[in-house]
């Protein structure tokens, strides 16, 4: 089975455009991608689209007509915040099986000030909301902060020192929402949303996009391989049965099997990893994720905020981009944005953010529900 290589990728910066439509915000970032690969909508066979909250409108469709409508394959995926991971790794995919040589994936969402996201899905009966605890995402990562806490001993201020650690590593990076330094203070006194979560511990509601064109290892030795980013492992994970209490959704077992298969896929560990942008839904996230995804052992995490680990500079960069903190999470689009951002490092480009000599990087987004999404991409050459 051939390799596969990104080629081009790129992202708008996210915000609120509430004057534009899903299909113009998807469009943007697929022209940008297409140029940053030196290619038009007409070398490409196929197209992969991530959107969630409009996924009933046939996005993927849409955003060729604003593009060019030249007769390709759309697929339409959504999967919860692992949604734009779905998406890629399904054009990942169709190159692996050899029924196409490039492929174009965009992720696309338009949140702005949609509120607080629950559990959803309708149904009939009693819904366990209020009775059974909640399933607004506020509350289920508190929880699992709060159980954390519980076993480790970690503590209000190191969760809070993830915020003030990728708010600062937003500042250098000109896409993210959110450009703006948040000292431990700031954030330890913002609005409680779900103990230990505060407002500035809470990611963003935004609108945003990114895109992505992937190529086979053919096609792309055609092309040229001086900004190419080879994909080491795809992978994508649900929740296994467990019996265990409906209060406390388990947020950590997906992400530790993805990451297993992921490192196993690519033939590396986690001590090979050189930076990494992992799924800060909120700060308590970020703490469990470490571990998750072997970054640390068990128990360490919050040893881990503390000694700086995590930072710019320190032992494995986690988030440079800002997160999802600052950077913001339009969910469709929030995993084909980490890869843009690991890419960027992987080519040399992320400017005053740059992780010197990075030659390979992890992304990971998960969608309670559950689907998560790991990718580690290797530098070329």
């Amino acid at each position: 089975m051939s390799d596969v290589y990104i080629m081009g990728i790129d992202m708008i910066r996210f915000g609120r455009y509430p004057d534009r439509s899903v299909p113009e915000l998807g469009a943007e970032a697929a022209l940008l991608a297409l140029d940053d690969a030196g290619l038009t909508i007409q070398d490409i066979e196929a197209l992969y689209c991530g959107n969630l909250m409009q996924a009933s409108g046939m996005i993927g469709q849409r955003i060729l007509r604003e593009i060019g409508q030249t007769g390709i394959p759309v697929t339409n995926s959504a999967n919860a915040c692992a949604t734009g991971a779905t998406a890629f790794r399904e054009g990942w995919t169709a190159i692996k099986a050899g029924l196409c040589d490039l492929v174009l994936v965009v992720g696309v969402e338009q949140l702005g000030k949609v509120g607080l996201l629950g559990g959803g899905g309708g149904g009939k009966g009693i819904s366990k909301e209020g009775l059974l605890g909640s399933g607004t995402m506020p509350c289920v990562f508190a929880e699992a902060g709060m159980e954390h806490a519980r076993k480790h001993g970690t503590t209000f201020e190191q969760f809070a020192k993830v915020s003030v650690k990728n708010h600062a590593h937003s500042v250098k990076n000109s896409k993210s929402m959110y450009q703006k330094e948040t000292p431990l203070e700031m954030v330890m006194n913002a609005e409680m949303i779900a103990y230990p979560n505060t407002k500035l511990m809470c990611s963003v509601n935004v609108d945003g996009a990114a895109a992505a064109v992937l190529a086979s290892e053919k096609k792309a030795r055609e092309l040229g391989l001086g900004r190419a980013v080879r994909v080491a492992a795809s992978i994508l994970t649900s929740d296994p049965f467990t019996e265990r209490d409906l209060v406390m959704p388990d947020v950590n077992t997906c992400t530790r099997q993805a990451a297993s298969k992921a490192y196993e896929m690519a033939g590396l560990g986690p001590q090979d990893l050189d930076l990494v942008e992992l799924h800060d839904c909120f700060a308590t996230a970020e703490i469990l994720h470490y571990e998750n995804l072997g970054l640390c052992a068990d128990g360490e995490a919050g040893k881990m905020i503390d000694e700086g680990e995590s930072a710019h500079g320190g032992r494995i960069p986690v988030n440079v981009s800002g997160g999802l903190l600052s950077k913001g999470h339009p969910l469709g689009a929030t995993g084909v944005a980490n890869l843009y951002e690991v890419s960027t490092h992987l080519r040399g480009e992320a400017g005053s953010r740059q992780v010197e000599g990075a030659k390979v990087g992890l992304t990971h987004v998960i969608g309670l529900g559950s689907a998560c999404g790991i990718h580690i991409l290797e530098k070329v050459g």
